[in-house]
């Protein structure tokens, strides 16, 4: 099977990862891999317009991670993580969505 995209991770997502419990990590990258070959709007949802969340339970406790689409390269489609958190409330908090656009448009600000 071909994944459909593959998955880079900006610094925080990167540091989020390295802070968590190290099952929860694997759980995460677990399904990040799985989120690649199979759609799955219990892995991988879209939030907004540009923001989609790679959304992992372990142990009780909600992690998120969020990202966006990079469709500008010829041959790979991108998805980029921005940042991660540890989801305490039912809703994601508006705050996390607004930081991940700002990720993603200092992302392609800096692309170009």
């Amino acid at each position: 099977m071909t994944c459909k995209f593959e998955v880079l991770f900006m610094d925080e997502a990167h540091e989020f990862l390295l802070v968590i419990d190290a099952k929860a990590r694997n759980k995460i990258i677990f399904n990040i891999d799985r989120a690649k070959l199979h759609n799955d709007k219990e892995l991988f949802k879209k939030l907004n317009d540009d923001i989609w969340e790679f959304r992992t339970l372990f142990n009780k406790t909600h992690y998120r991670l969020f990202a966006f689409w990079d469709k500008t390269g010829k041959q790979d489609t991108l998805v980029i993580t921005t940042h991660g958190i540890v989801k305490k409330t039912g809703k994601t908090p508006d705050k996390e969505i607004e930081k991940a656009e700002t990720l993603r448009k200092k992302y392609f600000t800096l692309k170009k």
